[in-house]
């Protein structure tokens, strides 16, 4: 299981979090993106993550949970990134930005929200390297997790065996111990969690993740 640590937190300073990260065998640190428009709330600058990130071997597994994805791409692109994952609900134009981040040599995703259906996303899985099953709502942390994800994860996880596409499954939100049995059960190849990991020993806890 390949485990994304989120920076997003209520309780702690996220220079103080990436430094944690470094020091575990976390695979990345998980970027959360957010422009106030496809979301509420709004996080860190392009300038601010740079500053973050920037002494960090890690590398990051972005997430834009914003309206206009194309806008971003470029900068993200420059860092020590992985994948980029935009929300499929926030455009119409989902071919144009796979190529986009594809031009860049970088891995894609698309994330979709509790209510979006797997089947809405069938036609363009052979293009992703990921597909980001959102378990809560997106925009805030330490939410709890919506157990209907199950259903999605195995879902998903049938039509890319049975199809033989490379793609992986992520899942976000509400990812605890007890949580992370269930996704991994249904067929999840990665988590990603915040609060979780963020309190006590993170790095005995991505162990137990990684098993």
């Amino acid at each position: 299981m390949l485990v994304s640590v989120s920076i997003l937190s209520s309780v702690y300073k996220a220079k103080e979090i990436v430094e944690k990260i470094n020091k575990t065998t976390a695979d990345f640190i998980h970027l959360d993106i957010m422009d106030g428009k496809f979301v509420e709330n709004k996080t860190f600058t392009f300038n601010e993550i740079k500053k973050l990130v920037n002494f960090s071997n890690k590398k990051l597994d972005v997430h834009l949970m914003v309206k206009n994805p194309l806008k971003y791409i470029e900068d993200y692109a420059l860092l020590n990134t992985e994948y980029i994952t935009f929300h499929y609900e926030s455009v119409n134009n989902h071919i144009d930005i796979i190529n986009k981040i594809q031009e860049y040599g970088l891995k894609v995703g698309i994330s979709i929200k509790p209510k979006t259906d797997v089947s809405e996303i069938e036609n363009i899985l052979k293009y992703l390297d990921l597909v980001l099953i959102m378990g809560v709502e997106p925009g805030k942390s330490g939410q709890e997790f919506k157990e209907s994800t199950l259903d999605k994860i195995e879902k998903l996880k049938q039509v890319i065996v049975e199809n033989g596409y490379k793609t992986i499954i992520s899942v976000d939100g509400g990812i605890n111990d007890e949580v992370f049995k269930m996704v991994k059960e249904k067929g999840a190849d990665m988590i990603v969690s915040a609060s979780y990991l963020h309190e006590g020993d993170m790095e005995e806890k991505i162990k137990e993740f990684k098993v």
